[in-house]
């Protein structure tokens, strides 16, 4: 599977898989600022005491700012036996850009 995908193609991947879930990395200062509807957020730091929570068996769909630290949350996640993540390039800036321009940029 591919492991980076764009935004746009996160969007149609959304809207034709129920069960996607979208994982926001960024921290709460950014949180405030934009959201995607319905994304769960753990900031990146979180992650690896959160690592539980999250759902294994469907695609998890990870971004950040602009796809960076969700690349890191990515490969972190990966190591500890998640097979279905994705990171979404380019990340809520890209959405902003490609998908919602209701979402502000930065």
């Amino acid at each position: 599977m591919n492991k980076e995908i764009s935004a746009l193609e996160a969007s149609i991947l959304r809207d034709n898989n129920e069960d996607v879930a979208f994982l926001d990395v960024r921290e709460d200062d950014e949180l405030a600022i934009c959201n995607i509807e319905g994304a769960l957020h753990i900031p990146m730091n979180e992650i690896p005491e959160r690592a539980e929570a999250l759902p294994l068996h469907c695609p998890l769909v990870v971004f950040c700012h602009h796809g960076m630290r969700s690349m890191n949350v990515l490969h972190y996640l990966e190591s500890r036996g998640f097979e279905n993540v994705i990171n979404m390039g380019g990340g809520i800036d890209a959405w902003s850009r490609e998908v919602d321009a209701s979402v502000p940029r930065y």
